[in-house]
């Protein structure tokens, strides 16, 4: 293992166990202490065997698309021993308490949860044999387990684990770090591929997201806020939403100015969303001014043209004497590059029911995060956190959007003004142009090659937001993003300016725009250098070894990268000649702890570009829970990544955004997706996520396909009509 991932060896393991409702076995299990470098490292997991042998297993991460609801349950039932069609998953409620860190960000589940959630059913497995053993008058170790049944080797008794449960909840349980986990070769589950567990209500249209949620005497609400974010309102009329059929109520919501929680605004209650709907665009509401209406795109890509020519404000890391390198380089190139805000654009519109009552509120939420949340809504109706109740309710997507909780908080103050239970449901306009935006940015670079075609130095002058020292979120740049530390010449600076829009993190954050334009500058190295693109990135990479600090989520290792590169090239055919105006394109780029490399093939005829299919490999360690899952989950991030570089930018004039929706911030059509074969590379390191790192590359090889099929260098998204 390259030491990639910090896990304390030292954390403490702790299970309890009860009796069920109706009874048999429940066990809740947690595990305590420093987990991943970040600090982010409490588990727990919840099982229920009922004395039919139904097995329960409650997933505590919210679903949203990623496949963890049928994942995580997996690593459970693997050590458990459990026929997987025996096993009824359920969504757990928010309750750090009880199950620990709940978030669905960052691709961290798999990382923090698999060796956990594996020691669950193992301790559970050991509890029933023990239970077995003690009935049978024999020791533990000469008996073993078959799926859902406990079977001793000698007299081929076998006793079923729901006749088990209810003298294995009585039971003290072993501590869970003694027991010896299964060998990965004997496992039956794990690996395996499993369909979605949801796969039945999805595909026939059943309640199951946010959106569908009903609770008695709910009604429907929807919320007007300003166009030029945090604006308050100077003016409004509510008397003409009032005499709209079916509404029950509007209100001024006075609001506050953090852009996460809830900001001032109308609401309209009514009997019907539609009828809600009817009664906003009734109303005619005066906006105040507000600082950020002076804010526009012209204006930002202005300042960064500024802030390019001037000294950087500060500098974030400098490796050697970039300077002197390229004094003394052959060649050196230069290229800018720049890429728009986009929208997280999920297919489900922000949503939320809440009901107040009492002094308490029960909220059920599609959220990422439910404890920001959570914290976000007591300080708005000034409770106790403790007085919340948060149902996690499937979402419709999320992207990183639905880590940021203003609709929950919006739904929550909804309901305490309206006095009864509110579904808050956003229309699309609201969801395009009340984001959390991947922010825009600039990058001026500056290389050095030597008379052989090696890296001599690498400079950026990376433009963006923030003030000071501070990043606006979700637009710094990591100072050890690759080349650093393979070249010895290396130096990153960075210029701000203020921003008004709310910026979040939008999958692979920050590195779904610096994969496009670090592989695609290398693709122009390459190019300058003349040799083949992957050859030039083998020649980078350099030897096998690790780049940074052993246990930190920034080190890189040269091999893992190199060992994805070779099996994308294999894979693809690369190197075989291709038919005039069609070319292959390469990008490779580590982030979330994965490695992946990305092949694209495409055609232009006459300024029509056609993807004709997408090669990626992708390392993140030595297992994959579901195979199924994380096909997926590549195919899905390469198509949003392509869809988002095709087409998506997000503009503003006067402090507001000008798009309202998927007609002018379109998705990736059916027709413009292209096939997308995926291959893993196992590896001797721990299994990591997969929801984000093949994003970063797609963008640089689809850029790089373009530029071998038509000589055309993309340095700019979306690339749009770049090519007519």
């Amino acid at each position: 293992m390259d030491g990639e991932m910090l896990r304390d060896p030292n954390r403490r393991l702790f299970l309890q166990t009860g009796a069920a409702l109706g009874g048999g076995l429940m066990m809740s299990f947690s595990l305590s202490g420093v987990g991943h470098a970040g600090g982010e490292g409490q588990l727990s997991a919840y099982v229920r065997i009922a004395p039919d042998g139904g097995v329960t297993i409650v997933s505590k991460v919210p679903e949203v698309g990623q496949g963890i609801k049928t994942s995580l349950p997996m690593l459970i039932a693997e050590e458990l021993d459990v026929e997987w069609s025996a096993v009824t998953v359920e969504q757990a409620i928010a309750d750090t308490k009880v199950f620990g860190r709940q978030v669905a960000g960052g691709s961290m589940a798999t990382t923090l949860e698999y060796d956990g959630l594996r020691r669950v059913g193992a301790t559970g497995r050991a509890l029933l044999i023990a239970a077995a053993a003690a009935g049978w008058g024999v020791a533990a170790e000469t008996c073993a387990t078959e799926p859902g049944f406990v079977v001793h080797g000698e007299t081929k008794r076998r006793l079923a684990y729901g006749e088990l449960a209810q003298a294995a909840a009585a039971l003290t349980p072993p501590d869970p770090k003694s027991l010896t986990l299964k060998d990965p070769k004997t496992f039956r589950i794990i690996g395996k591929r499993q369909q979605s567990r949801d796969i039945d209500a999805i595909t026939t249209g059943q309640p199951l997201y946010g959106i569908d949620v009903r609770v008695p005497g709910m009604l429907y609400a929807t919320f007007a806020k300003a166009p030029t974010f945090g604006a308050k309102v100077a003016s409004v009329d509510l008397a003409t939403a009032k005499a709209v059929a079916g509404v029950k109520g509007a209100f001024v919501v006075e609001g506050g100015t953090n852009l996460q929680s809830i900001l001032p605004g109308v609401a309209v209650v009514a009997e019907s969303w539609w009828a809600a709907r009817k009664g906003r665009n009734a109303l005619e509401i005066q906006w105040a001014d507000h600082p950020t209406g002076a804010q526009s795109s012209a204006g930002f890509a202005a300042k960064a043209a500024e802030l390019a020519e001037a000294p950087p404000h500060r500098t974030l890391r400098a490796d050697g004497d970039v300077d002197a390198a390229f004094k003394g380089a052959a060649k050196v190139v230069t290229a800018a590059y720049d890429y728009p805000f986009i929208a997280h654009a999920s297919l489900e519109p922000q949503n939320c029911t809440a009901s107040f009552k009492d002094g308490k509120v029960e909220i059920w939420a599609p959220t990422q995060n439910p404890e920001s949340g959570r914290k976000l809504v007591a300080a708005a109706l000034g409770i106790a956190e403790a007085d919340i109740v948060i149902h996690l309710v499937r979402g419709g997507g999320g992207f990183g959007r639905r880590l940021m909780n203003d609709y929950m908080v919006e739904a929550a103050v909804i309901s305490k003004l309206a006095g009864a239970p509110v579904k808050l449901v956003w229309t699309r306009e609201d969801d395009t142009q009340h984001d959390f935006y991947r922010p825009g940015g600039w990058h001026n670079l500056t290389a050095g090659l030597d008379a052989k075609g090696d890296l001599l130095g690498w400079r950026d002058h990376f433009v963006t937001f923030g003030a000071g020292e501070q990043f606006a979120t979700a637009a710094g740049m990591n100072a050890t993003q690759f080349p650093c530390r393979a070249v010895a010449n290396y130096k990153l600076d960075v210029s701000v300016m203020p921003l008004g829009a709310p910026t979040g993190f939008l999958r692979a954050p920050a590195n779904n725009a610096f994969g496009f334009v670090i592989q695609s500058f290398t693709d122009e190295l390459a190019v300058a250098s003349k040799q083949d693109p992957i050859a030039f990135r083998r020649k980078l990479l350099g030897e096998p070894r690790l780049l940074g600090e052993a246990g930190q989520g920034d080190s890189f290792h040269t091999g893992r990268m190199r060992g994805v590169l070779d099996l994308v090239a294999e894979k693809s055919g690369w190197g075989r000649k291709t038919p005039k105006g069609t070319g292959l394109g390469v990008a490779c780029h580590y982030s979330h702890l994965g490695y992946v490399a990305v092949v694209m093939e495409v055609s232009v005829t006459n300024g029509a570009l056609k993807i004709h299919k997408v090669w990626a490999v992708a390392d993140v360690g030595s297992q994959i829970v579901n195979p199924s899952g994380a096909e997926q989950q590549v195919q899905g991030s390469i198509l949003d990544a392509i869809g988002a570089a095709l087409h998506q930018v997000i503009t503003f004039e006067n402090g507001a955004t000008t798009q309202s929706g998927f007609a002018d911030h379109p998705l990736l059509r059916m027709a413009e997706a292209p096939p997308v074969e995926v291959h893993f590379k196992l590896s001797d390191n721990r299994p990591t996520g997969l929801g984000e790192p093949a994003y970063p590359p797609a963008p640089a090889a689809l850029c790089n396909a373009i530029f071998a099929a038509t000589g055309k260098r993309i340095r700019s998204l979306p690339i749009g009509d770049q090519l007519a």
